[in-house]
């Protein structure tokens, strides 16, 4: 069992979260036919993405897991939260999507192409809260949709217009009042095709903006100039963008980014070149240590950086203070808090700069 700090109790902890794997990004990386121009170079080093896995315990790994640090007992709340495992696992998988198209375009931009971005499908991220309790934890209110939109859902009509995107979608909705009734068409994994019918409520945030009530995943794709792809498999989660996004610049432009060495790396990457806080680092760092990966680059917006001036080389393989006194036998932990910090880090560790390539115009 576990204690959830809500509500001061104990609860089983029927799952873990445990270290799962540290792989190569290069391995999964499968470019299509390449026009003449383009160049994939080798690499001497690769970089690592790292995931973690949440199983069922039995009776023995639940005893195990109580004197292991890098285990972290969950509850069914704790693994799933208000959704479904299936609902969870549609939506993970979506993540890493949009990871791989994140990484796909800024990767892209930084080795000198022009990618494009276009619009993409109008999918249910979550179902906003109206009311928050005091605690900060609990939903006293839920808007109206809560009653019928799952996440993962698809939107595919409001009132019998298609919104093939969130544009059309904002679109259709002008002009709606909070109290107006719409019917929306939904495609809803394992179930298909349905209609609903939805209240429009006022934006807390913003009360003359009237909405439906959900997140909805940033769902855009990119138009890239070559054909590129990275296969996930079953892999889900976008805390690997910003693996991906190195492992693209490395075989796309001349040099060396790792300096022949073996690099973990984890953090979502966004259009913007930032990199994103993720999930079960301390179950990451010890996959990546049994991995025997030496140096792994995490995301610096889950730590306050010291003073040390990130542009003074002299400063060392860590430019900021290292989040623990590595050893021979113990893994370097170096925040970054962009593509741009990451690579001037991956120099300091011997790394060659980025020389980026004469553009190719996304056709």
């Amino acid at each position: 069992t576990t204690e959830n700090p809500r509500i001061q109790e104990q609860q089983p902890a029927p799952y873990a979260r445990i270290p799962a794997s540290a792989e190569s990004v290069n391995d999964r990386v499968v470019y299509g036919e390449l026009p003449d121009e383009v160049e994939i170079f080798d690499t001497n080093g690769d970089f690592f993405f790292v995931t973690v896995s949440a199983p069922n315990q039995s009776v023995l790994s639940w005893m195990m897991g109580l004197s292991d640090p890098v285990v972290d007992l969950l509850t069914e709340e704790g693994r799933n939260g208000r959704r479904t495992a299936s609902q969870n696992r549609e939506i993970s998988l979506q993540q890493m999507r949009t990871a791989t198209q994140e990484a796909q375009f800024v990767a892209l931009t930084a080795a000198g192409y022009a990618p494009e971005i276009e619009p993409g499908a109008v999918i249910v991220q979550d179902v906003l809260c109206r009311v928050v309790a005091e605690d900060g934890f609990e939903c006293e209110e839920q808007f109206q949709a809560d009653e019928v939109l799952d996440p993962a859902d698809t939107i595919l009509e409001v009132d019998g217009t298609p919104v093939p995107t969130l544009e059309d979608l904002s679109a259709a909705l002008e002009g709606g009042e909070p109290g107006d009734v719409i019917e929306l068409t939904i495609d809803r994994p394992g179930e298909g095709t349905m209609t609903v019918s939805v209240e429009l409520a006022s934006d807390p945030q913003d009360p003359e903006r009237t909405i439906v009530g959900f997140v909805p995943f940033d769902t855009r794709t990119v138009d890239l100039p070559f054909d590129v792809s990275i296969d996930t498999a079953a892999v889900g989660g976008p805390s690997a963008g910003l693996s991906f996004t190195l492992a693209l610049v490395d075989e796309l432009t001349e040099g060396d980014l790792t300096g022949g060495k073996d690099i973990a790396v984890t953090g979502t990457i966004r259009l913007d070149g930032t990199v994103g806080p993720i999930g079960g680092l301390e179950q990451k760092v010890s996959a990546v240590h049994q991995h025997g990966v030496e140096v792994f680059l995490i995301p610096a917006e889950q730590f306050e950086l010291t003073d040390a001036d990130p542009e003074n080389p002299d400063d060392g393989v860590c430019r900021w203070e290292c989040l623990n006194a590595a050893g021979d036998d113990e893994v370097v932990l170096i925040p970054v808090a962009s593509l741009e910090e990451a690579l001037a880090v991956l120099q300091v560790l011997g790394g060659d700069p980025v020389v980026p390539a004469e553009p190719v115009d996304a056709g």
